[in-house]
Parts: C-alpha cells; sequence; structure tokens
C-alpha cells in the first residue's frame, strides 16, 4: 500500500489522532492550558492555533498516510508561535531554527520508517523556505513519564537516530538541532532507503490552501 505525506491544512487537521486533537500542551501556556482543559476548549484552541500559524507564517506540519488511513504526523513553527517553547529547563530556542513541537506514529505502524519519512518531509519544507535549522526539545527519559499521562515530547534517542545533534545538554529535557545545510545528503539518503524500504513514497511539497469557513 502507497504511503505518502500531504501538508497540514485545516481540512485533515481531523485526522491526526483523537488525544493529539485534543491536545494543546505546545501550543498554549501551561496555566491557560488547564483552563481550556476544564472548559473543554482545547480542540477550538488547536484549530485556532494552526489556523493563526498557517495564515502569519505559512505551512506548520505533514500528515503520513497509508493509502487512506492517517498514520501519523509532525507539527513545527517559530519559537515565538510556541507558547511551552519557553518552559524548558533548556530553553530558548534558538533564534535561527524552527522548533519541531508534536510528533506521532501510530503504535502499529512503528518501526516501518514512517518517523524518518515524516522529519524528512519537514526538512524538505522547511529547506525549501529557507530554514537555517530544525531545534526540538527531546525527552532523555520517556520510560520516566506517569503512566497514563499523554506524553508530548519527541524521545531524544529518536532525533538523534534521525540526525539531531544536542546542543543544551539535560538529563531529561535535551535541547537538539539538525542543521539543514548538513541534511541534503542525509535527505537524499534517507529518501532512497526509504523507496526500497517502503515502495512507492510521495512527499507533497506544495503549500497548503487553508480552507475559509
Amino acid at each position: 500500500m502507497s504511503r505518502h505525506v500531504v501538508g497540514i491544512t485545516l481540512d485533515n487537521l481531523e485526522d491526526l489522532p483523537r488525544p493529539c486533537r485534543r491536545c494543546v500542551y505546545w501550543e498554549m501556556a501551561p496555566h491557560l492550558r488547564g483552563t481550556a482543559e476544564d472548559f473543554g476548549e482545547t480542540e477550538l484552541e488547536k484549530e485556532a492555533w494552526v489556523s493563526s500559524v498557517l495564515l502569519e507564517w505559512g505551512s506548520c506540519g505533514r500528515v503520513a498516510y497509508s493509502g487512506k488511513l492517517p498514520v501519523g504526523f509532525v507539527l513545527y513553527a517559530p519559537p515565538s508561535a510556541v507558547p511551552r517553547a519557553v518552559a524548558f529547563p533548556t530553553s530558548p530556542p534558538s533564534p535561527d531554527a524552527v522548533l519541531l513541537t508534536a510528533f506521532h506514529v501510530l503504535r502499529e505502524f512503528r518501526g516501518g520508517g514512517l518517523g524518518r519519512l515524516l522529519v524528512q518531509a519537514a526538512v524538505r519544507d522547511l529547506a525549501r523556505r529557507g530554514v537555517k535549522a530544525v531545534e526540538a526539545f527531546g525527552d532523555a527519559d520517556p520510560d520516566a513519564a506517569e503512566p497514563g499521562s499523554h506524553d508530548c515530547v519527541v524521545p531524544a534517542s529518536f532525533l538523534t537516530s534521525v540526525g539531531f545533534k544536542t546542543v543544551r545538554p539535560h538529563h531529561r529535557w535535551p535541547l537538539l538541532r539538525l542543521e539543514l545545510r548538513s541534511a541534503t545528503s542525509w535527505k537524499e539518503d534517507v529518501e532512497s532507503a526509504l523507496e526500497d524500504l517502503l515502495g512507492q513514497v510521495t512527499v507533497s511539497t506544495a503549500a497548503p490552501q487553508l480552507s475559509r469557513r
């Protein structure tokens, strides 16, 4: 079955897994997030955030599909658009970098290269737009998360496996960086490997069209 990646828009935002669709961990300051959760307004806040970033900055994510089934996604934005970015002990992100925030692949589709495919799609989009680097806060100990909690930080081990380098170490929340100037050969190698592994792979680099409601 073919696998492809497209830009996130308001039209396909509903294809995110329900817990992720409702999650505003990155999109709201911690104290405001709690209020939105109490009043059941997180889905509206998530949609408002995506709409604002699309209008003011442009494409802010990618969704991966296996056939017609959405199987993973990645979100990214300038640090100034990510309230949570100031709440880590390794903050702030670099001003020349875009921040990779939410990232998820359905459990039953992990281990087949989809995580790399999503990172590749994000890199391709951002490099085309002249971005110098991507940074991300990593979780160095994902197993330490409380049982039943929704973990919204990408495991640091995954980020290093796809080329990110630690620029600000921390025992739990390191800040990692991927220089897009050095990512060109990495992208080519990953693309070739993924084509062999997954068969037909298509990645959309067209700017998403904002739906009008």
